[in-house]
């Protein structure tokens, strides 16, 4: 590997790292998924600690994760007793499993606590500082909006899985 091919990998780990940030997610989470999709072949938890930079710790904790959102997927070989990591390099197939992450009773439970405090701020009116209020109903309605949007992302995703692989890329072809 070239210094500049290096380099490259370098900034690309740091890059995914800081999506993976900005979305909530662990720094740990983007770079190993980086060090994978990058790697022609399945590397080992040692060689995601040496190319990722993280400790061995951090490198497991976040491939599991990945593994249970379905970015990463186990690889055994004959006569190894090792466990392999790739990443899934289908991103509808990654999609459909971030999608499906909506589905997660924590993730349920978050949305009701938003809907809970919407309704609470609806039904609060004379009973605070109505302009605190109105800010207050105004965040969260909009937070609202957006798990509204996700939800409905998330049902248009199951229901384009429902039309085939096939199917949406015909649709996709179409539409280019």
């Amino acid at each position: 590997m070239t210094k500049h091919s290096k380099q490259i990998r370098k900034e690309f780990i740091e890059g995914l790292s800081r999506i993976s940030h900005f979305w909530g997610y662990p720094k740990g989470v983007g770079a190993v998924f980086a060090v994978l999709y990058l790697a022609p072949n399945p590397l080992s938890l040692d060689e995601l600690v040496q190319h990722s930079g993280l400790t061995k710790g951090a490198v497991s904790t976040n491939v599991r994760w990945l593994a249970r959102m379905g970015l990463v997927r186990r690889v055994t070989r004959l006569g190894d007793r090792k466990d392999y990591y790739a990443a899934e390099t289908d991103f509808y197939k990654s999609i459909r499993a971030i999608l499906g992450e909506r589905q997660n009773r924590e993730f349920d439970q978050a949305i009701q606590s938003v809907r809970e405090t919407l309704e609470k701020l609806q039904a609060a009116k004379g009973s605070m500082d109505e302009a605190e209020r109105k800010f207050l109903l105004e965040r969260v309605q909009a937070l609202q909006d957006f798990f509204d949007a996700i939800d409905s992302l998330s049902r248009a995703a199951a229901r384009l899985d429902n039309l085939g692989v096939n199917t949406i890329q015909n649709i996709l072809k179409i539409l280019k």
